[in-house]
């Protein structure tokens, strides 16, 4: 049986319907992304962790957004060629998605509830907020600013994978 937060319906980039439950046995790291931040050179470590640790069970999701600064303004062909020249992503995109407001996607809506490492829950504050999914739909949090490669994620994904391999 599936949690709800595994049934929310997702659509890739190229109009597939998916869902975290397509990741069920897969630690999963759901990431706004966005083409024109600051940050968007994390795009080169969210695909080093995809790389390293896509054997094992990870994916990263990526999920462009366009609500903070307009900084993911192109179509999903823009959107994934840029993703693909500039940083030679593997990992899935998503649709662009809204993570604020009253029409956040229904998975913000639910991720969002989930605290840091501070113990602060609420909105996401900007590009490439990120959120640790575990196989036991532990969900984790960590603020844009924290690199995808920071020890903390690092210690976190390597806790979620023993989920992975102890469920093999």
């Amino acid at each position: 049986m599936t949690s709800p937060i595994r049934d929310i319906p997702l659509t890739t980039i190229d109009g597939r319907e998916t869902s975290l439950a397509d990741y069920a046995d897969r630690v999963v790291l759901v990431v706004n992304v966005a083409s024109k931040c600051g940050l968007t050179p994390q795009y080169e470590q969210l695909e080093q962790l995809q790389r390293e640790y896509g054997e094992r069970g990870f994916t990263v999701l990526g999920f462009p957004c366009n609500q903070f600064a307009g900084q993911e303004p192109g179509t999903a062909e823009e959107i994934v060629e840029f993703c693909s020249a500039s940083y030679g992503v593997t990992f899935p995109l998503m649709e662009k998605t809204r993570v604020n407001g009253r029409h956040a996607h229904p998975l913000y809506k639910e991720l969002k509830r989930t605290r840091d490492h501070a113990g602060l829950a609420g909105p996401v504050l900007w590009n490439f907020e990120k959120f640790l999914v575990a196989p036991d739909d532990t969900v984790e949090r960590f603020r844009p600013k924290t690199a995808p490669d920071d020890p903390a994620v690092i210690a976190s994904l390597e806790r979620a994978l023993q989920q992975v391999s102890s469920a093999a």
